[in-house]
């Protein structure tokens, strides 16, 4: 069975390439741009194009979607659904099965600790894009029309996440540079994060159990969930570095985004950061028996990426 990454180019994709390069599957890339990957096949499409799509996809395979857009609402609201409705017909088409990599966006506000029986309830634009998604792929399942897997993830750090993670840009980058780190609006509440190669880990364990598709997973991320603060302390103690940090509040990034597009975006989603977010992977720890990586193990992977790269 072949495994087919759509949207390879990320920092998800890779790491997901890299798991299955390991395990001697057979795996191909496919991107805009192409990719130099060693042992896997490359496809260059258009997600936006069904035809395109369609051809991507081999039979009888297990395809992943784990592509990622520009952070613009206008995008977001032009291309999603059109993605996901594209990558949904080639797979029934082709007779291969779906996993699709989700974010909580789709969540809102969570009171206690997100699981996978969390009600869609979102409180942004962006939310609500999410919530549409899988409204649609769940309605797929109930339907029996695909095998589709829904594996959340929590906010992530990790290698290869250099322009994707808000803890690698405010925290560790501004480390390695010898600059302050950052933090957005309140640094004393809880905020899981989920290691990306744990992502890549886990989403081929998925792939491999039959009885694991047509439900939702949260991919396994540390519990308990570190302060914002606990987390720059952490970094800055591997770093060998000061943990001093400057806490960007909401007046800061509302002011900044008038001149910057892309902070103007992450304001909406700036609700995460006014309440402890909590993730629970505890169904996907047990199933797989699964231990996440520590938050101490996987800032040391992630600084020694940056210093190498």
């Amino acid at each position: 069975m072949k495994h087919i990454i759509l949207g390879a180019g990320g920092s998800i994709g890779t790491v997901l390439a890299k798991e299955l390069i390991a395990k001697d599957e057979k795996v191909k890339l496919v991107s805009r741009r192409g990719n130099n990957f060693p042992s896997a096949e490359i496809a260059i499409a258009d997600l936006n194009n069904s035809i395109e799509v369609k051809n991507a996809i081999d039979e009888n395979s297990i395809v992943y979607l784990v592509a990622g857009l520009k952070y613009d609402i206008k995008i977001w609201q032009e291309y999603w659904m059109k993605i996901i409705q594209n990558t949904v017909v080639a797979c029934k088409a082709k007779n291969a099965k779906l996993i699709f990599f989700d974010n909580v966006y789709a969540l809102g506000k969570v009171t206690g600790k997100m699981t996978e029986d969390s009600p869609l309830n979102p409180c942004s634009k962006k939310g609500e894009i999410r919530a549409k998604i899988d409204e649609y792929l769940l309605s797929e399942i109930k339907n029996k029309n695909l095998d589709i897997i829904i594996a959340r993830a929590a906010d992530f750090y990790g290698p290869y996440a250099v322009a994707s993670s808000i803890p690698n840009i405010l925290v560790v980058d501004k480390l390695i540079k010898g600059q302050k780190p950052q933090w957005f609006v309140n640094a004393n509440l809880k905020h899981s994060y989920t290691f990306t190669e744990d992502c890549g880990k886990a989403l081929y364990l998925l792939s491999k159990d039959e009885k694991a598709f047509n439900q939702i997973w949260h991919l396994p991320t540390k519990s308990p969930a570190l302060t914002g603060k606990e987390f720059i302390e952490l970094a800055a103690k591997l770093a060998g570095s000061s943990p001093k940090y400057f806490t960007l509040t909401k007046w800061m990034i509302k002011l900044y985004g008038l001149i910057n597009s892309n902070v103007k975006e992450i304001y909406e989603m700036l609700y995460q950061n006014e309440f402890d977010y909590e993730f629970d992977s505890t169904k996907f720890e047990k199933y797989f028996s699964f231990k996440p990586t520590s938050y101490e193990d996987g800032l040391e992977r992630t600084i020694e990426y940056y210093k190498q790269n």
